[in-house]
């Protein structure tokens, strides 16, 4: 017998729990502003999505993603990108379109089942969230054929949850990505639950960052409550990317402190337990008490912080209760250059109803 090939995974954190430093600080930390930045995304998001799921509640959105718990997975991963990379986004992403450009007014009209929301201003290029699970892993592996092809020197970002892995998608995606060199970073949001599924029933595999491995490129760990190292490991994987070094997996741990959605119940199958120790180690808190005691951070900034990203979001919903509705027949728009014959009766049938209904 002979040993022919030999992997492993390594995993990076720079802050514990109690969000004490235990490695080397990469440069970025000195640049007090851009952590500050870094922290004002991570509350945005999270006041986001404590409003959307009050909108929920009261008829005002539809079926709501919450990221609590996972915002240092979104913010992070968000800040890596530059205006030209292209991000293809799965539904718990908000945290990082906010930091791509997206605005909360566009995800509020999105979730109100508005697909004009899907139009970001400020990411014109990015792709709309998709539902479907690990179908963003193929389109991010297409967008980064054609950055190949073109030689442009862009980046594509995807994501998904740690369920996603298990999808056929994923691993076509991956494997193409590894096969054909791409510059395309896959990030796994290990949440540890696939709905009501937890990490341990879904695959036998010791990390999911080794499934990177059978595609023929690197997989790393990083501790996805750290917002540092996530940022920072993203960051290498996206120059990497860059300058033509291929794929990458990052898989972040974390954990889903919130229902999988609004129409679950998390109580259900999830340990009280383990959503205690959760809450302990969660990623908000564990930036601040960092900015705090290692930058100066006091309580007023952090008062002003949640002050404006409240009206933010207010405002922001506001807005969105505002737009003006879509009409009916928009729903046959940007479908076909020249309707079929079976769609055109359908469609000169609903003007002709919404007409008489107008009289």
């Amino acid at each position: 017998m002979k040993k022919v090939a030999e992997f492993f995974v390594e995993y990076f954190q720079f802050l514990d729990k109690d969000s004490k430093v235990v490695d080397d600080l990469p440069e970025f930390t000195n640049d007090r502003g851009f952590l500050i930045s870094l922290y004002r995304s991570m509350v945005l998001t999270r006041i986001f999505d404590e409003k959307a799921v009050r909108m929920q509640r009261m008829g005002q959105l539809s079926t709501f993603p919450s990221s609590l718990g996972q915002e240092a997975v979104m913010v992070g991963t968000g800040a890596a990108l530059k205006k030209e990379d292209v991000y293809c986004p799965y539904y718990r992403d908000q945290g990082v379109l906010f930091r791509h450009g997206v605005t909360p007014k566009e995800l509020f009209i999105y979730w109100s089942g508005d697909e004009r929301g899907s139009a970001f201003s400020g990411a014109r290029e990015d792709f709309p969230i998709a539902v479907p699970i690990a179908t963003q892993s193929l389109h991010a592996t297409g967008v980064a054929s054609a950055f190949k092809i073109r030689k442009q020197p862009r980046v594509v970002i995807t994501m998904c949850g740690e369920g996603g892995t298990s999808e056929g998608d994923f691993y076509e995606a991956i494997n193409l990505a590894g096969a054909w060199n791409l510059p395309v970073v896959f990030i796994v949001n290990n949440n540890q639950w696939a709905i009501s599924v937890s990490r341990e029933a879904q695959t036998k595999c010791e990390t999911i960052a080794q499934k990177a491995i059978s595609a023929g490129f690197k997989g790393i760990q990083v501790d996805g409550n750290d917002i540092i190292a996530v940022y920072d490991k993203v960051s290498q994987a996206v120059e990497n990317a860059r300058n033509g070094g291929g794929p990458q997996l990052i898989e972040a741990i974390t954990y889903r402190l919130s229902d999988h959605t609004t129409a679950d119940d998390a109580s259900r199958y999830c340990p009280k337990d383990n959503l205690d120790k959760a809450w302990d180690e969660e990623p908000v808190e564990r930036f601040k008490k960092y900015l705090e005691d290692y930058h100066d951070f006091n309580e007023s900034e952090d008062l002003a912080i949640k002050d404006e990203c409240s009206k933010e979001v207010d405002q922001a919903a506001i807005d969105m209760l505002n737009f003006e509705k879509p009409n009916a027949e928009s729903m046959f728009d940007h479908l076909y250059e020249n309707f079929p014959e079976a769609l055109l009766v359908q469609y000169e049938e609903l003007i002709a109803m919404n007409k008489e209904g107008g009289k």
